[in-house]
């Protein structure tokens, strides 16, 4: 379980700052974490040792960790999608055909719901 959560915290670092790395570096990042490649794959692929690959794809990480922890664009995001979640949650009960304070409601749980999924990216 703990791996996945790491993979899927390089995910989540990867597609905010992937943009960041040298294309080399995306290009490996991607064949190891999005098509599943063996380090001794993409070694061969490049013609490189499986350490150079290791090393690489370490360093890819570490770079994303840094820029996460210098920006907190994760956090941030993970923060607001928290937050949004438990808005929409809490104005789920609503029927939006009653009074005008439900109606309000109603609207506002349609504003949250849109910032929800700007925030996810939909």
């Amino acid at each position: 379980m703990e791996t996945l959560k790491k993979l899927d915290k390089i995910n989540y670092l990867y597609d905010i700052y992937g943009e960041l790395l040298s294309a080399r570096q995306r290009e490996v990042m991607e064949m190891y974490y999005h098509d599943d490649y063996s380090l001794g794959e993409i070694a061969v692929y490049y013609d490189i040792s499986r350490q150079a690959v290791h090393d690489m794809l370490r360093r890819s990480v570490d770079y994303l960790e840094e820029l996460e922890n210098r920006l907190a664009l994760q956090r941030g995001y993970i923060y607001r999608r928290e937050r949004l979640k438990e808005a929409l949650d809490i104005t789920s009960h609503f029927q939006c055909r009653g009074s005008a304070e439900e109606e309000e409601i109603c609207r506002l749980r349609e504003l949250l719901y849109e910032l929800y999924r700007e925030n996810e990216g939909t």
